[in-house]
């Protein structure tokens, strides 16, 4: 009975790879899209809402893909991956081939949502999107949010003031603004892969890092994190890449509705995390982690010793002088 079952599973999983093969095959272009968010995070559920949209307005005659939870490796190696065609796209908040892109991560240089799609819409965006195909081989397809505000959390202490920082050994994704932020404050930082965090929170790697609230409760960090603060330092744009040979080998048709869809999906991913931040924090806090919640004066303690890295940011050519005002004034400007 026992092999007769398995017999009957294994002809069903059978049947489902025929069909998703059969369908893939009856598809003029093939899009292998990755990321490495789980299921249930926003970037997961927009772009499972992308793939959905693309095959509907194309007729199917785009198939797309989408391999989430870093099944195809880490955002780093995925983004190479799509530079050198072995998939088609990616989507995360890898900066390694577009640097330029960091300059949107400024500490602390935004404060509401309205001032994150400003810039993320501005033509500085843009113009810094644009650069990506010529140094890369990359289109930048759409840029939204990365998952929200981050927030800082560790295992030792509350952080109540920049100075709660010093001597902790922070987690780190290699992003030069998120060391220089933490170095400023007086903490080490150590590099870890997202997929490898959990465990290297829970063996000390790192005594803490920083998330969004979203990115926190889908690894469920909070179960190897005793301390919390909702700091909202900074944000991170999701660039979504795609190969540019690829790209430029479709019919324009084609590309006017993937860019259709992409916009869509960009929305639909920040409505996504406005809707589950709160109630993210919430279930963080229903943990029993504690989660400490700044006052104005202590934000602006903050805020005043991250400053030092604009000016590094200046210096290591991250943007120029020009570019962080136009930045500033596009956050003054945000309705």
């Amino acid at each position: 009975m026992k092999k007769r079952v398995l017999a009957v599973m294994m002809g069903a999983a059978l049947a489902v790879s025929l069909l998703a093969a059969t369908l893939a095959q009856a598809a003029e272009y093939e899009m292998i899209v990755g990321h490495a968010q789980p299921e249930g995070n926003p970037r997961y559920v927009s772009m499972e809402k992308f793939a959905a949209d693309v095959e509907e307005k194309t007729d199917g005659a785009v198939h797309v893909t989408v391999y989430g939870n870093g099944q195809l490796g880490t955002e780093k190696e995925m983004l190479e991956q799509v530079v050198q065609g072995v998939v088609q796209g990616m989507r995360g908040g890898q900066f390694d081939f577009s640097p330029r892109l960091l300059m949107f991560t400024a500490p602390f240089l935004t404060q509401t949502r309205a001032q994150v799609t400003a810039l993320l819409q501005s033509d500085l965006a843009k113009s810094v999107c644009a650069e990506a195909e010529e140094s890369t081989g990359t289109v930048i397809i759409n840029l939204c949010d990365a998952g929200g505000y981050r927030q800082f959390s560790n295992n030792n202490h509350p952080i109540t003031k920049p100075d709660d920082l010093k001597g902790l050994k922070m987690r780190t994704n290699g992003m030069k603004t998120i060391d220089m932020t933490f170095t400023t404050m007086g903490a080490s930082t150590v590099s870890v892969p997202y997929a490898d965090l959990y465990m290297g929170l829970k063996t000390g790697v790192a005594d803490g890092q920083e998330n969004p609230w979203v990115n926190v409760v889908g690894m469920k960090f909070y179960e190897v994190q005793k301390y919390f603060t909702a700091v909202n330092y900074q944000f991170h744009p999701d660039p979504f890449y795609v190969n540019a040979q690829w790209w430029n080998s479709l019919p324009e048709e084609y590309r006017e509705i993937i860019l259709e869809c992409a916009t869509e999906m960009g929305e639909y991913n920040d409505q996504l995390i406005d809707e589950n931040s709160e109630a993210a924090k919430e279930e963080i806090i229903a943990s029993g982690a504690e989660v400490y919640e700044p006052t104005e004066e202590e934000i602006a303690a903050f805020v005043e010793a991250a400053q030092p890295v604009y000016d590094q940011m200046v210096e290591e050519g991250i943007c120029t002088e020009e570019e962080m005002q136009q930045m500033l004034d596009i956050v003054a400007n945000a309705e």
